[in-house]
C-alpha cells in the first residue's frame, strides 16, 4: 500500500456518506461511486453540516487503476449491481471494508473482488437520508473489525477521524450481536412504524421472545452472548426517540427490494442448519418476503 492509500467507496447512501464526510475532514476523500451522479454529499450532524465534494461517478470505466481501500455501503440486495465497481477498483492488494448489515459479508462480496481481501464490519450508528439527499447522522459513528493484520489499514485510514474504530478478538459475537438488533427492527417494517411501537408491551413481549429465539440460532453459530442481551436490545430500542427508523423500514416504505433474507431470513436459515426452532421466524419471514417481493 501506497504512503497515502487511495481510497474509494461505493454506495454514497447514509452509511456511505459518514464514512465519505468522515474521511473527507481530515483530507483523504475518497473516490465517490454509485448508481447516480450528484455533484456532492452533504451530512448534517450535531455541530453543523460536512460538504464532501464530488462528482459521484456513475460509470465504472472512468477508473482506471484498482485502489488500497474500497468501502462498499451498497445493500446486500444491490452487490451483483456493483460487480462492475469491484472488478475496477479492486486487485489482490486491495482490502475491501463491507458497511453492510449480516454476518455473510465476506460470502457475499469474495466472488466480486478480484482476490482482494473482504474485511466485514459492524456499524453501529443511525443515519437517515433526508428528503433534500443530504443525510442525518444522529449518533457519533463507530464502526468493529475484526481484530485481524488487514484491519489495522482500515484502521489507520480512520484514525483522527469523527468515526471511532474498535478491533474485536471475537467479532463472531458482535457481528450476531448487532445481527439480533437488525433482526428485531424487522418487526417495525410489519406494523410500519418507528421505534416508539416498542413502548407498547404487546410489542416488547413480541420483541423480547423474538430476540431469545434469534439468540440461541446465535450461540449455536458459535456467538458468545449473555442471557441480558436481548433485554439490553429492547431496553435501546425502547430509549430512542420515537420517530427514530430503519433502512429496512425506509426501503419497504419506498417500495424497494427488502435486505430481508441477510437480516431475518439467516436466523431461520441458521436455526434450521443447528436444528434450532425458530417459530417467530417461521412468521416473520413470509411476510417480510412478500412485502419485498410480492407478487401481490
Amino acid at each position: 500500500m501506497s504512503e497515502r492509500p487511495t481510497v474509494a467507496l461505493i454506495g454514497p447512501g447514509a452509511i456511505g456518506t459518514v464514512i465519505a464526510a468522515a474521511l473527507h475532514e481530515v483530507d483523504r476523500t475518497p473516490v465517490l461511486c454509485g448508481r447516480t451522479a450528484h455533484a456532492q454529499l452533504a451530512l448534517r450532524h450535531d455541530e453543523g453540516e460536512i460538504v464532501v465534494p464530488g462528482p459521484v461517478l456513475s460509470d465504472p470505466a472512468t477508473i482506471d487503476h484498482p485502489v488500497d481501500v474500497v468501502f462498499v455501503a451498497v445493500k446486500t440486495t444491490q452487490v451483483a449491481d456493483s460487480a462492475d465497481w469491484l472488478a475496477a477498483l479492486c486487485d489482490q492488494n486491495t482490502v475491501v471494508c463491507a458497511l453492510q448489515n449480516g454476518v455473510e459479508q465476506q460470502a457475499q462480496l469474495k466472488p466480486y473482488v478480484n482476490g482482494a481481501t473482504v474485511l466485514p464490519s459492524v456499524v453501529w450508528f443511525p443515519a437517515q437520508r433526508e428528503a433534500d439527499a443530504s443525510v442525518w447522522l444522529r449518533a457519533k459513528p463507530r464502526l468493529t473489525l475484526p481484530d485481524v493484520p488487514q484491519a489495522t489499514r482500515v484502521a489507520d485510514l480512520l484514525s483522527g477521524t469523527r468515526c471511532a474504530v474498535d478491533l474485536s478478538a471475537d467479532f463472531t459475537s458482535v457481528a450476531w450481536r448487532k445481527l439480533l438488533q437488525n433482526a428485531v427492527a424487522g418487526l417495525m417494517v410489519l406494523a410500519n412504524r418507528r421505534a416508539g411501537m416498542f413502548s407498547r408491551s404487546d410489542i416488547a413481549g413480541l420483541a423480547s421472545a423474538y430476540l431469545h429465539e434469534c439468540l440461541s440460532v446465535a450461540r449455536a453459530s458459535g456467538a458468545s452472548l449473555s442471557d441480558s442481551v436481548p433485554q439490553e436490545i429492547l431496553d435501546a430500542f425502547q430509549r430512542a426517540p420515537a420517530d427514530l427508523g430503519t433502512s429496512i423500514l425506509a426501503d419497504r416504505q419506498a417500495n424497494r427490494p427488502l435486505e430481508w433474507d441477510i437480516r431475518n431470513g439467516v436466523i431461520q436459515r441458521y436455526g434450521r442448519l443447528h436444528h434450532v426452532p425458530t417459530p417467530i421466524s417461521d412468521v416473520v419471514v413470509p411476510l417480510l418476503a412478500a412485502g419485498s417481493e410480492g407478487p401481490g
